[in-house]
């Protein structure tokens, strides 16, 4: 009886074959591994790069915005000048006070408005009259928001008014340490929940509208010791109007191994950019890159 079976060079080419395709396999296998690390690590650095600006934009959205300026070591420039480049690294601005607005019941923690025509509002006896607020209950929100470090009680909130602008941002603002000048930041403490009393001095001229505020803030990069990139911090809760500076302030860690970080202003609009790195984590020995950039008005 005969008997049908495979020669050993027919094994050999099955052997072969499916080594082929055993190969091919592994290879789409490795290859679909990789794709998919790779737009996890992306999808990973987007949502921290979204998470980080978010917090600055924010931040950003109650900026006082005649005070936001930028820094190259002790080189201070208006944010809007011609002259910010990206030897600029450090971004100030001075935030006013949006939750202790809101804190009233039926009206604002702060109106924002000066009755010039009051009799409360009397250069002599260095008070302003702000009809419409509850100074009570702002004080309470700025207390909390600033660790018990600013209640409008002595001098350590600020009153800014809405309509002066400076030519010089060291001495508008305190940038410079030295406490600001009075013509455009007042230091103010509560009298009643309608009033302000001057602590600093009154100016020469006082204006109907105006911001109240407690902290600055400052974003900050922060050598790593690595020479591709950079952490971010935020610098919060100090006050130039009281010789403050960021360098002495509580910080908060916004973002690690950041490749660039980018902030220019077109007239009112302030564009950010950002861009974070992986450190090699996916184990492919390049660095997996991701940029986003956001609008603030």
């Amino acid at each position: 009886m005969k008997k049908n079976a495979f020669t050993m060079i027919e094994i050999i080419i099955v052997i072969i074959i499916f080594g082929i395709i055993a190969s091919i396999g592994a290879n789409i296998v490795a290859k679909m591994y990789m794709n998919y690390i790779q737009s996890r690590t992306i999808n990973y650095l987007q949502t921290q790069s979204d998470i980080t600006l978010e917090q600055i934009s924010k931040r950003l959205q109650y900026r006082i915005k005649s005070s936001t300026i930028a820094r190259r070591g002790d080189i201070i420039r208006y944010l809007r000048s011609n002259e910010v480049d990206d030897t600029f690294d450090v971004v100030e601005w001075i935030g006013y006070s949006n939750e202790a607005m809101l804190a009233g019941n039926d009206k604002p923690g702060w109106s924002g408005f000066v009755d010039m025509d009051n009799a409360v509002t009397d250069k002599a006896a260095s008070t302003l009259a702000t009809p419409g607020s509850e100074l009570s209950r702002a004080a309470d929100i700025m207390n909390t928001l600033s660790y018990n470090r600013v209640n409008l009680v002595g001098e350590r909130a600020a009153l800014v008014f809405k309509n002066i602008k400076s030519n010089d941002p060291a001495a508008g603002f305190g940038w410079d340490g030295n406490g600001g000048n009075a013509d455009y930041i007042l230091k103010v403490a509560r009298n009643g929940d309608e009033a302000f009393t001057v602590t600093g001095g009154m100016p020469g001229s006082i204006y109907e509208h105006y911001y109240l505020a407690h902290s600055a803030y400052a974003i900050v990069p922060v050598n790593t010791g690595n020479e591709i990139d950079f952490n971010l911090e935020l610098r919060y809760n100090y006050q130039p109007w009281l010789k403050n500076t960021y360098k002495n302030a509580p910080k908060a860690l916004l973002a690690t191994h950041v490749n660039l970080f980018r902030i220019r202003q077109v007239g009112n609009t302030i564009r950010l950019k950002l861009c974070l790195h992986d450190n090699k984590a996916g184990g492919f020995g390049n660095y997996i890159v991701a940029c986003k950039e956001e609008v603030v008005l």
